[in-house]
């Protein structure tokens, strides 16, 4: 008796396969319940350091000192007589500091509130803290300070599963006078070490813990400093040094700065949209990475904390168009980085193809080792066409000929992956089916296990066509064009894209239209080439793509803007009357800034200004409720059942196109663009905005003002301009 073999879908996309139960799966752990709903998060670039509202990392938690994709701490606890402190107050001063509030407990000889405990933290090219106390007891107090300190040096695909037990394998060479814990690691070809080191040396060192015996006299400050060394490889470049407190300082130039003084300035009316501006910038610059690749110092995004503080196809090239029209330093380091990386071969496990453009780079021990495929992984259908739709955008506000030239060999790759790799059927549709063991289900942007459903909440069989990536194809062939027209002196290469375009145009209104609920586009076709028939915020990046017939767009935006799909906080990721529908499911019914933001610009292309000024509006006052801060999503419950946004509770914040969604947004408003190597504003800009003034924003080299009110606009050259350097100086 034979069995039926199953079909491959999203949820289960290798049915047959034998699976290898001692990978982790990477499941997502919650975060809060194990370090509060309080807990601290500080970052810069491929680093971060999760812990409690007292700055303790308890072990057994998903919280630690994560860099490159490790975990080398999982536990730093404080502690005076061995009880754990008191927290008064907590909070981030930078992204990338914090400082705590601390005071003993009540103990056997000793009063509550006796010892105030000051701690600070930076993170950077090492941790660093610094613990301070001060006795206010009449008498003065002798404590004990105990530091407990652990690592499992584990993967961070296992920090979000089940961590694997490397104690075995761990070794300690701890220094016998206190000035020192060393730990070190192998498997195979991987190692890892981590060092503590304290200033002044601990009293004693008792198994991996820290002891200090203080005498602490009245009024009298007692002062601890820690540095954890943090391991950097080529090419990456080491963050500046920062120290502590008043002594804080920068040796070289700032890499934040550095990127901040190409962002204009803004100033406008409304506070609101000033403040939640300035997040974003501040959230990018803390979110990047510095690279030097072939010579040229670069920066590009990563996608977000706490899990993704990496490089991503989709995530760093939608963030680099988010940015574009204030700054193009992350689309020339996305462009750059993604380039060098582009695929060469077939390669089944890590769903490499020629001319493909990666999804997801990991340096942790299982990507080493070979157990994970992220060495670079390239399970994504949509990253090659955006990554030309960037190319272009990048060209429009640079007019850098030679850059696209110079990346002439990519572009002719990607078209070939697209038509030849892509189109996995030949019928003129980019289709997505993972060949690898460790591959994703889904590889849209809607790329959790359930993130593609029909109406009826079932899941589609594989491969499978989503909408949004045909339109992302429609627009980076009209886009290419326009480059073999320019700078690529190729025309023949133009009249063939344009064709191919208007071709798939054709041809996708005709297949992906539902007649249905008032006439709508499909989500996709799957695998028997069915129509996907729930209905979805896709839609809205047809409208950025341009694929949608004007007599269609009226009716796509009504759909976007119905109580259905818009929640009254942005436009849900589906409609409220699919049977699939889940306010806090991940893809399910929660709210994207990122994926309002190119709906809001889709909108405002189609002439539907009102509704993506409504859109604007709805994000802007939403990020009010979190610190002026989008995050990655919130949930999509009305915004008449509660007076702020739900959050969805594993959001990662910051991440790096939810906070490049304001940048776009305001740029829509605006109606800012490159066209033909000009800047034009066409602004349409909400009464609640009033006037704006960004100051010395960059195009074609140089800096310009753009003032705007309601439909008003000037856009001139900045007074005494000089030319900018070009991005990679």
């Amino acid at each position: 008796m034979t069995t039926a073999r199953r079909r491959a879908t999203p949820a289960d996309p290798m049915p047959n396969a034998a699976t290898n139960d001692s990978v982790p799966s990477g499941t997502p752990r919650t975060l809060p319940p194990d370090l509060g709903p309080n807990a601290m998060a500080v970052l810069d670039g491929p680093t971060f350091m999760y812990s409690n509202e007292a700055g303790d990392i308890p072990q057994g938690s998903v919280g630690g000192l994560v860099h490159q994709d490790t975990r080398f701490l999982n536990r730093w606890e404080l502690m005076i007589n061995q009880a754990p402190l008191v927290t008064l107050s907590s909070c981030t001063v930078d992204d990338y500091s914090a400082v705590f509030f601390l005071a003993n407990a009540p103990l056997p000889g000793l009063e509550p509130n006796i010892v105030g405990v000051h701690r600070q933290r930076v993170v950077g090219a090492e941790l660093r803290e610094r613990i301070e106390l001060q006795c206010f007891d009449l008498e003065g107090v002798s404590i004990e300070l105990r530091l407990r300190v652990g690592t499992d040096f584990a993967d961070i695909f296992e920090i979000k599963d089940v961590v694997r037990d490397r104690s075995t394998d761990i070794t300690r060479s701890h220094a016998p006078d206190g000035s020192q814990l060393r730990f070190s690691y192998r498997n195979g070809s991987y190692q890892a070490y981590l060092e503590v080191c304290p200033d002044p040396p601990a009293t004693r060192v008792e198994g991996d813990d820290l002891v200090w015996d203080v005498r602490l006299e009245p009024h009298r400050e007692w002062r601890c400093d820690l540095k954890v060394p943090l391991p950097f490889g080529r090419p990456e470049i080491v963050p500046v040094h920062r120290d502590l407190g008043e002594m804080a300082k920068n040796e070289g130039i700032d890499p934040g700065d550095r990127w901040r003084s190409v962002v204009p300035i803004l100033h406008a009316d409304s506070a609101l949209l000033r403040d939640v501006f300035e997040k974003s910038v501040r959230d990018l610059i803390a979110l990047r990475i510095e690279k030097t690749l072939k010579g040229q110092r670069i920066i590009l995004p990563a996608a977000g904390l706490p899990w993704f503080l990496t490089v991503f196809g989709r995530d760093t090239l939608i963030t680099a168009y988010q940015s574009v029209c204030f700054g193009q330093n992350l689309a020339h380091g996305a462009l750059l980085a993604l380039a060098t990386h582009q695929g060469t071969e077939v390669d089944n496990f890590r769903d490499e193809e020629p001319g493909k453009i990666l999804h997801e780079v990991r340096d942790g021990e299982l990507t080493k080792l070979g157990l994970k495929p992220y060495d670079p992984y390239f399970g994504a259908a949509d990253t090659t066409q955006l990554w030309l739709i960037v190319l272009s955008e990048y060209w429009r506000w640079t007019r850098d000929d030679d850059f696209v030239r110079s990346k002439r060999d990519n572009v002719h790759a990607a078209l070939r992956w697209i038509d030849e790799y892509g189109d996995r059927d030949g019928d003129g549709y980019v289709e997505y089916g993972t060949r690898s063991p460790q591959g994703l289900g889904n590889q849209c942007w809607r790329d959790s296990p359930d993130g593609v459903l029909f109406s009826d909440g079932s899941i589609p069989v594989l491969p499978i066509a989503t909408c949004e990536i045909q339109g992302y194809t429609y627009d980076a062939k009209l886009r290419t064009a326009e480059l073999a027209d320019g700078p690529l002196h190729d025309p023949e290469l133009a009249r063939r894209l344009r064709t191919e375009a208007e071709q798939l145009r054709e041809r996708f209104n005709r297949d992906f239209w539902i007649n249905e609920r008032g006439g709508f586009y499909a989500l996709g076709l799957d695998g028997d080439n069915r129509q996907i028939d729930s209905m979805t915020s896709n839609m809205g990046h047809l409208l950025w793509s341009g694929i949608v017939p004007q007599e269609r767009a009226e009716m796509v935006a009504r759909h976007l803007m119905s109580d259905d799909l818009f929640s009254g906080w942005g436009v849900r990721t589906i409609s409220k009357t699919d049977r699939g529908y889940n306010p806090i499911g991940y893809h399910k019914g929660t709210v994207w800034p990122h994926d309002n933001s190119l709906i809001a610009h889709g909108l405002a292309r189609y002439g539907f200004r009102e509704e993506a000024n409504r859109i604007a509006m709805a994000m802007l006052e939403a990020a009010q409720f979190s610190a002026y801060r989008l995050p990655e999503a919130w949930s999509g419950y009305d915004r008449s059942s509660s007076r702020m946004p739900v959050p969805y509770p594993t959001a990662c914040s910051p991440q790096a196109w939810a906070s490049g969604a304001p940048l776009l947004l305001l740029r829509t408003m605006l109606g800012f663009d490159a066209r033909d190597g000009q800047l034009v504003a066409h602004p349409d800009l909400p009464q609640e905005i009033g006037r704006v003034f960004l100051a010395g924003t960059n195009a074609f080299g140089q800096r310009w003002d753009v003032e705007a009110a309601g439909s008003q606009s000037q856009v001139r050259l900045t007074a005494q301009a000089t030319p900018l350097a070009p991005p990679t100086d």
